[in-house]
């Protein structure tokens, strides 16, 4: 487990802001907005990342039966605030077994979205043939938001991006056919606007999926 910022697009390295620079600095990727280290997933971790968050926290609500909550990070710092999201969840694959879902909100070109992804980022327009139909749909905040598959994914995952408040929304999913999940139109709430029902979210364990 990271105990410092890293790059959001690649993990490495970043150096903090200086005299000469007042962002953060990637040797690979020059200004970026740093992911803070990953924390055990609680309550209060989730309520930390939502409470700095410029961009919405998705998670799915209520959660697929058996589903857990397993992580949140988010990247930006205290002076901007978070201006990318990713909530981890994990419980039983529709076609059994565990299946793991990252949900990624971001402003245009962050990258953190591309990285868990397994894509060149920073973002996904490039992979997504949105003059076909949409492969997916969520329920994001109350508004119908189609999904498309992103191409050029590692076999091992589902990748879907599409918008949702103006900014990137993707879904990653692992394994592979646990897509299916997004298919049922899977009802998304921004934990910003949550109440007290989040007291009753189900934790478990750390997704090493978040530490990738």
């Amino acid at each position: 487990m990271r105990g410092e910022p890293s790059c959001p697009k690649c993990g490495g390295r970043v150096r903090t802001p200086g005299l000469f620079s007042d962002a953060w600095q990637c040797e690979a990727h020059g200004a970026v907005h740093p992911l803070q280290p990953v924390i055990p997933p609680s309550v209060e971790a989730l309520g930390v990342a939502t409470h700095r968050a410029k961009v919405p926290v998705w998670m799915p609500w209520p959660l697929p039966v058996g589903w857990l909550f397993t992580g949140v990070a988010y990247a930006g710092d205290d002076r901007s605030g978070g201006r990318a999201t990713v909530v981890a969840c994990s419980g039983p694959a529709p076609l059994g077994g565990v299946g793991e879902l990252l949900l990624v909100a971001e402003e245009l070109g962050v990258g953190l979205g591309a990285r868990y992804a397994g894509v060149e980022g920073p973002d996904p327009a490039p992979y997504m043939r949105i003059d076909n139909r949409p492969h997916a749909k969520v329920l994001a905040a109350g508004r119908p938001t189609p999904l498309w598959n992103v191409m050029g994914a590692p076999e091992d995952r589902a990748v879907f991006a599409g918008e949702a408040r103006g900014l990137w929304l993707w879904a990653i999913v692992w394994p592979e056919k646990s897509g299916m999940l997004l298919y049922d139109e899977l009802v998304l709430t921004d934990l910003r606007e949550a109440g007290a029902e989040m007291e009753l979210l189900p934790c478990g364990a750390l997704t090493p999926k978040l530490l990738d």
